[in-house]
Protein backbone atom coordinates (compact mmCIF):
# COMPACT_ATOMS: atom_id res chain seq x y z
CA UNK A 1 0.00 0.00 0.00
CA UNK A 2 1.21 3.27 -0.69
CA UNK A 3 1.89 5.95 1.60
CA UNK A 4 -0.14 8.76 1.99
CA UNK A 5 2.66 11.37 0.75
CA UNK A 6 2.65 9.36 -3.00
CA UNK A 7 -1.37 9.39 -2.87
CA UNK A 8 -0.95 13.58 -2.14
CA UNK A 9 1.47 13.48 -5.02
CA UNK A 10 -0.36 11.81 -6.73
CA UNK A 11 -3.72 13.58 -6.72
CA UNK A 12 -1.67 17.05 -7.45
CA UNK A 13 0.08 15.57 -10.62
CA UNK A 14 -3.46 14.90 -11.39
CA UNK A 15 -5.42 17.91 -10.46
CA UNK A 16 -2.58 19.82 -12.85
CA UNK A 17 -3.55 17.16 -15.78
CA UNK A 18 -7.10 18.49 -15.63
CA UNK A 19 -6.31 22.31 -15.40
CA UNK A 20 -3.66 21.45 -18.43
CA UNK A 21 -6.51 19.89 -20.43
CA UNK A 22 -9.14 22.48 -19.24
CA UNK A 23 -6.79 25.11 -20.88
CA UNK A 24 -6.70 23.18 -23.57
CA UNK A 25 -10.36 22.67 -23.81
CA UNK A 26 -10.97 26.07 -23.82
CA UNK A 27 -9.21 26.84 -26.82
CA UNK A 28 -10.96 24.93 -28.72
CA UNK A 29 -13.63 25.72 -31.57
CA UNK A 30 -15.41 23.48 -33.88
CA UNK A 31 -17.50 24.98 -36.65
CA UNK A 32 -21.32 23.45 -37.57
CA UNK A 33 -23.00 24.83 -40.65
CA UNK A 34 -26.88 23.83 -42.35
CA UNK A 35 -28.06 24.95 -45.66
CA UNK A 36 -25.17 23.63 -47.71
CA UNK A 37 -22.18 26.17 -45.64
CA UNK A 38 -24.96 29.35 -46.08
CA UNK A 39 -25.01 29.06 -42.46
CA UNK A 40 -21.93 28.39 -40.47
CA UNK A 41 -21.59 28.84 -36.32
CA UNK A 42 -18.24 28.64 -34.18
CA UNK A 43 -18.78 27.30 -31.21
CA UNK A 44 -15.65 27.66 -28.34
CA UNK A 45 -15.29 24.71 -25.72
CA UNK A 46 -16.78 26.33 -23.29
CA UNK A 47 -20.09 25.85 -25.30
CA UNK A 48 -19.91 30.04 -26.18
CA UNK A 49 -20.88 30.40 -29.53
CA UNK A 50 -17.50 32.78 -31.05
CA UNK A 51 -18.95 33.97 -35.05
CA UNK A 52 -21.68 33.22 -36.97
CA UNK A 53 -22.05 33.64 -41.17
CA UNK A 54 -25.11 33.83 -42.76
CA UNK A 55 -25.09 34.01 -46.67
CA UNK A 56 -27.08 37.20 -47.09
CA UNK A 57 -29.52 35.33 -49.87
CA UNK A 58 -31.00 33.58 -46.92
CA UNK A 59 -32.47 36.80 -45.30
CA UNK A 60 -35.97 37.41 -46.33
CA UNK A 61 -37.88 39.18 -43.80
CA UNK A 62 -40.82 37.01 -45.18
CA UNK A 63 -39.32 33.36 -44.27
CA UNK A 64 -37.83 33.91 -40.81
CA UNK A 65 -38.77 30.41 -40.31
CA UNK A 66 -36.19 28.78 -42.84
CA UNK A 67 -33.31 31.15 -41.38
CA UNK A 68 -33.71 30.46 -37.69
CA UNK A 69 -34.04 26.69 -38.21
CA UNK A 70 -31.01 26.77 -40.22
CA UNK A 71 -29.16 28.89 -37.47
CA UNK A 72 -30.28 25.97 -34.92
CA UNK A 73 -29.42 23.20 -36.62
CA UNK A 74 -26.06 24.91 -37.46
CA UNK A 75 -25.61 25.78 -33.68
CA UNK A 76 -26.37 22.52 -32.79
CA UNK A 77 -23.85 20.83 -35.29
CA UNK A 78 -21.06 22.77 -33.54
CA UNK A 79 -22.15 21.97 -30.66
CA UNK A 80 -21.88 18.00 -31.11
CA UNK A 81 -18.65 18.32 -32.53
CA UNK A 82 -17.09 21.10 -29.99
CA UNK A 83 -18.67 18.27 -27.29
CA UNK A 84 -16.77 15.43 -29.38
CA UNK A 85 -14.09 17.65 -29.34
CA UNK A 86 -13.78 17.74 -25.04
CA UNK A 87 -14.55 14.26 -25.02
CA UNK A 88 -11.65 13.53 -27.01
CA UNK A 89 -9.38 16.10 -25.12
CA UNK A 90 -10.52 14.86 -21.61
CA UNK A 91 -10.42 11.15 -22.63
CA UNK A 92 -6.30 11.37 -22.81
CA UNK A 93 -6.50 12.84 -19.00
CA UNK A 94 -9.01 9.89 -17.61
CA UNK A 95 -6.85 7.42 -19.97
CA UNK A 96 -10.38 6.90 -21.56
CA UNK A 97 -12.34 6.54 -18.36
CA UNK A 98 -15.61 8.26 -18.68
CA UNK A 99 -16.24 11.17 -16.68
CA UNK A 100 -19.51 10.89 -13.61
CA UNK A 101 -22.32 12.19 -14.96
CA UNK A 102 -22.68 15.47 -13.87
CA UNK A 103 -19.14 15.96 -13.62
CA UNK A 104 -18.29 18.96 -15.06
CA UNK A 105 -14.68 20.67 -16.47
Amino acid sequence: MKNFGDIMKQAQQLQKQFQDAQERVTALEAEGQSGGGMVRVKINGKGLVSGVQIDPSLIDPKEPGLLEDLVRAAVNDARAKVDALVESEMAKVTGGLPLPPGFKI
